[in-house]
């Protein structure tokens, strides 16, 4: 009995392991990381509508770039005629006025050449004046010769009636052969002195259209010679007021490349006026940026000059006739093989308000950004 027992005492001693309780904090720990997984999930949420609800309402009515530089139509200065430079009252950065000095060159010999051309327009204007007087000369010789003619007739008709009667009494023997012959030679002397007064009121009337050639439909003002002096003269005049060389426009002087006593020739550049209270923005979009953009809409830019606190406001003027790409330098070879594709820009031209520009002045080459509003 008792060996009977002991194999039960030994079971009823070891008994299998307890399963382990799980620990009282692990169930809070997990609530809280699904509260922070809900809240974080509800942020997000929160943000997206924020977001969509932006771009709904502002963010699909505007394009913006920051690749926008200011730009101005530059006046280059250049020289018109050639001669060393005498004064330079201008330097760089010196903002001027429409109209004002910006150097003057020699103008000693232009003057002399005014002298010349004036003269030349006198002398053309006396012999015009010469040319007058003879057609006026010639045709009192071509009323004398047309008088003349006259006469010569009136003599030939005597001489004819004369010898005619003379010839008649002949026949009757009233009149003897000398007294006849003396007839018929008369007769004969008045044919050829009308044949010559016809001949020299020919020449003069030869003479007087010859004269006319140079006066024909025109009086001395008129005269071509006289025109062509006082075109002369106009250009000589032209030349020396060319000589001061004035600023075509309101701006600032840069690039100033000229000194005192420098020899310029025409065409060569001096200097260039910048216009800069009619400076404009050419912002380069995206292509796909302007699908809705059209001329017109408003534009608000800010400057890296001035900051985000300054706001330029302008408007659309136009597109550019093609991307950055098309008119650079080197183009891009597109038929090639080894092709990628790059999304192109597109300037765009931005007029800005004159008053803000005034009180903000900017520079060419500056940076700025560009928003347009495509809502309207």
């Amino acid at each position: 009995m008792a060996r009977d027992q002991g194999p039960s005492a030994d079971a009823a001693t070891v008994s299998p392991p307890a399963t382990s309780a799980p620990p009282p904090a692990a169930t809070p720990q997990r609530g809280r990381r699904i509260r922070l997984l809900l809240t974080l999930l509800a942020v997000v949420l929160v943000a997206a509508l924020i977001w969509s609800a932006y771009w709904l309402l502002v963010g699909s009515k505007h394009v913006e770039t920051d690749d926008a530089y200011v730009q101005a139509s530059s006046a280059q200065i250049t020289a018109l005629v050639s001669g060393p430079l005498v004064q330079v009252p201008i330097h760089e950065t010196l903002p001027v006025k429409q109209g004002q000095v910006l150097a003057v060159i020699d103008p000693s010999d232009y003057r002399l050449a005014v002298d010349r051309a004036r003269a030349d327009l006198e002398q053309a204007e006396r012999r015009v004046r010469q040319y007058f007087a003879n057609d006026e000369a010639l045709s009192a010789q071509t009323d004398a010769r047309n008088a003349d003619i006259a006469r010569a007739q009136a003599e030939l008709r005597r001489a004819e009636v004369e010898y005619g009667r003379r010839k008649g009494l002949a026949g009757q023997g009233a009149v003897s052969g000398d007294e006849l012959t003396a007839a018929e030679t008369t007769l004969t002397t008045a044919r050829a002195a009308l044949a010559q007064a016809r001949a020299n009121a020919a020449a003069a009337n030869q003479q007087q259209r010859a004269a006319n050639v140079l006066i024909e439909g025109r009086d001395v003002a008129g005269n071509p010679e006289v025109a062509a002096a006082r075109a002369r003269l106009a250009q000589a005049e032209l030349d020396l007021a060319r000589t001061v060389i004035r600023s075509p426009t309101d701006g600032v002087v840069t690039r100033n490349t000229i000194e005192v006593g420098q020899r310029v020739q025409p065409g060569a550049a001096l200097m260039t006026v910048v216009p800069i209270q009619r400076a404009y923005v050419d912002a380069n979009f995206k292509e796909g940026q302007l699908r809705k953009v059209k001329v017109g809409q408003p534009v608000t830019l800010t400057s890296d000059l001035y900051g985000s606190g300054v706001k330029f406001h302008g408007r659309v003027q136009g597109f550019s006739g093609g991307t950055g790409s098309a008119f650079a330098v080197i183009p891009a070879q597109n038929a090639t093989g080894n092709w990628i594709k790059v999304v192109q820009r597109v300037p765009v031209r931005v007029a800005l308000d004159p008053k803000e520009l005034a009180e903000h002045p900017l520079r060419v080459g500056l940076s700025m950004t560009a928003e347009i509003d495509i809502g309207g």
